[in-house]
Parts: C-alpha cells; sequence; structure tokens
C-alpha cells in the first residue's frame, strides 16, 4: 500500500515538474508584442521574435498584433469655413505602437480601438476642414488634406498607445441638395477667370500692335525721306551731267532743240491737239525746213 502512494506521489511531482517546465518558456513570432504580467501588472514587454521565459503560476503572457489594420469609417457631414456642408468619406490604416497603453486603456480589444480611431479621425477631418473654404478644401483634396487630417488625429490617438499610418480621404462630395449650385458658381468662377485672361492678353495685344504700328510708321518715314534725299542727290548729279554736257553755246542750243521736241512729242500725244508756236521758234524753222 505504502509503495503504491509513493508511485502516485512520484507521478504527481514529475506531472507538477512538467507543468512547472512547460510554464517556464514562451515564443514571441513575427509581427506580435507579448507582454508579461505578473498578479494582473505589466512587467515586461518583448517585440524581437526568439524564445523568452517567464516565471510559472506567477506570470503569465498576453500576445498583441502589431500587424496593420485596414479600418473603413463611415461618411460623414463636415462644415467649411463659410459654412459649407461637405461629405467626407475617410479609411485608416493604423497599427499598436505600445502595447502597455493598448492594453491599460483598450484591453487590447481591436473593436474598441476602431471606436476610438474613428472618433479622432473624424475630429481631426472637421477641424481641418472647418478651418479652410469650401474652395481651398476642394483645392487642397489630396496629399496635403491627408498629411493634415493624419497628423492631427495621431496627437488624438497616441495615449491609446495606437500609431495612424494614414488616415486618407477616399471621397470629398458636395450634398445632392447643393450640388448643382456650387457646380455653377465654380463654372460661372473658372469663367470669369478666364475672361480676365482673355482681357489682359487682348490689351497685351493691342498695345504690341501699337507699337509695332508706331515703329512700321517711323521706319516709313525715315525711309521716304532717305529717298527723297537720295533722288534729290541723284537729280543734282544729273543736272551737274547735263550742265558739264552741254556746257558751250552749239550745246546748249542742241540741248535746248531736244527738250523742246520732248515738250512738242508729249503735247501731240492723244487725237485733236493743236499747238500754237511762234514763227521764230527753232521747231517751226525745223518743221518748214528755214534755216
Amino acid at each position: 500500500m505504502i509503495k503504491e502512494i509513493k508511485k502516485i506521489f512520484i507521478v504527481l511531482l514529475i506531472v507538477a515538474a512538467l507543468v512547472v517546465i512547460c510554464g517556464i518558456p514562451f515564443v514571441v513570432h513575427q509581427k506580435e508584442f507579448v507582454v508579461v504580467k505578473q498578479f494582473g501588472k505589466i512587467v515586461s514587454t518583448y517585440d524581437a521574435p526568439g524564445l523568452y521565459a517567464k516565471i510559472p503560476f506567477i506570470q503569465s503572457t498576453q500576445r498583441v498584433s502589431t500587424a496593420t489594420i485596414l479600418y473603413d469609417i463611415p461618411a460623414s457631414d463636415v462644415i467649411t469655413k463659410d459654412k459649407k456642408s461637405m461629405i467626407a468619406d475617410n479609411y485608416v490604416l493604423w497599427r499598436v505602437s505600445d502595447p502597455k497603453k493598448y492594453i491599460q486603456t483598450l484591453n487590447a480589444v481591436e473593436a474598441r480601438a476602431n471606436e476610438r480611431v474613428e472618433a479622432a479621425v473624424y475630429n481631426s477631418t472637421k477641424n481641418v476642414i472647418s478651418s479652410m473654404t469650401q474652395d481651398e478644401v476642394i483645392a487642397a483634396r489630396g496629399d496635403m488634406l491627408t498629411d493634415l487630417v493624419t497628423v492631427q488625429a495621431n496627437s488624438d490617438i497616441g495615449s491609446y498607445g495606437i500609431d495612424i499610418i494614414q488616415s486618407q480621404i477616399k471621397m470629398l462630395d458636395l450634398p445632392d441638395d447643393n450640388k448643382s449650385a456650387v457646380y455653377e458658381r465654380m463654372i460661372s468662377e473658372r469663367n470669369n477667370i478666364a475672361e480676365s485672361y482673355r482681357a489682359a492678353g487682348d490689351a497685351e495685344a493691342q498695345k504690341i500692335r501699337n507699337e509695332t504700328d508706331r515703329k512700321v510708321k517711323e521706319m516709313t518715314a525715315t525711309a521716304e525721306a532717305d529717298a527723297a534725299k537720295i533722288e534729290a542727290q541723284g537729280e543734282a548729279g544729273y543736272m551737274q551731267i547735263l550742265a558739264s554736257a552741254y556746257n558751250d553755246p552749239e550745246k546748249a542750243d542742241f540741248y535746248t532743240f531736244l527738250r523742246g521736241l520732248d515738250a512738242l512729242k508729249v503735247s501731240l500725244s492723244g487725237t485733236n491737239k493743236t499747238i500754237i508756236l511762234d514763227k521764230n521758234s527753232e521747231i517751226v524753222r525745223m518743221l518748214y525746213g528755214a534755216e
């Protein structure tokens, strides 16, 4: 009987030893934190993959994923600085950055974390858009709004041990009841801007045309003056040549005779022409063969 009791005792000791030994080691895997608690209080945190040890029965472990979580936030109404209503639809990428805070504040429950993330992103989106007019919001849609919302949301969510990687506004729209009015106003404003550009362009074109016309007139006047000067110089040279050629009485008479013939030729052009000449003129004498 005693032997049986000893055997049972030995078996129990072996089982207890195995339980103790098995309770000492624990493994940290990729993309996770392992938090070690002692009497419910966090005493250490591990994030590097590997094999670690804890005190059995006294210490326990809790695992927290470090994977990036995608959370689609429901669309919500926001008001711009100029009191215009818009609809913002966001999605968020977040992950746990501080497992101790995450456990202490949210008990590492993802649903609770999503609620806090949603509230932080909504408040951030509302604050950013309320600081801008509707036109500024429309012009800034994209990376600029994403960066502003992400920075503000992170400042609100940091106490929960969560890091918002990106808060992206996937759609920023107008309420159906005022879309048409807003679009028409935007089209009108763009048309006004285009018209001002056209007017400025027309004014500049007219200025260029006026300047070009002025330069053309100046160049034409200069050219005409130069031409008149050259023509006068040519006429003077011609007269000098004639004077030199007919510088004696015989040549002078012959020149006068030629000029007379030229004048007679011009006068007789056409029909029904009558010329009255002096009887002593050289032309009359030539016509009648007088000496």
